[in-house]
């Protein structure tokens, strides 16, 4: 169900030709990689997290990229908490391993991480553990609704 909101969501944006499906898993950076035929780099993989309030947010990073919590504390002012598994299905709206910053529910903030300016073309999942979408960083930003570009990584 995930995936086809997501194919719905970038068919909107004009970018649904972009979505790979594969027969193995692309769950985990190093699956995804493989799966595409990249380096790990240029996954972009979506981390959940919570707020203050225990509002859900996303930040995409680049597949090799570390949180920094100095970081992360200066830039959000308070310490980095992730979702766990159950939070993320049912706060953002895709299961861990298909999780994406696309057709995600209301309330959900989209941020993108400086890491991945790196990279010309990155790879995020499409709302499955077996899907992938090729995308410019431009492409990201017309597809993800973000709210702003963060540097949170080391």
């Amino acid at each position: 169900m995930s995936f086809e909101k997501v194919v719905e969501h970038l068919r909107e944006k004009g970018l649904e030709d972009r979505i790979s499906e594969f027969d193995v898993s692309s769950a985990t950076v190093s699956l995804a990689a493989e799966a595409v035929g990249c380096r790990s780099n240029q996954i972009a993989k979506t981390l959940s997290f919570k707020d203050r309030e225990g509002n859900p947010f996303l930040i995409v990073v680049s597949g090799d990229a570390k949180i920094n919590n100095r970081k992360f504390k200066d830039e959000f002012a308070y310490k980095a908490k992730m979702l766990s598994a159950e939070e993320v299905v049912n706060l953002v709206g895709h299961a861990v391993g298909g999780v994406c910053p696309f057709a995600i529910k209301d309330g959900c903030r989209v941020y993108l991480d400086e890491s991945l300016k790196a990279e010309e073309i990155i790879y995020p999942a499409a709302g499955s553990a077996n899907s992938a979408v090729k995308l410019t960083i431009e492409d990201l930003e017309k597809a993800s609704d973000f709210e702003r570009w963060v540097n949170v990584t080391q």
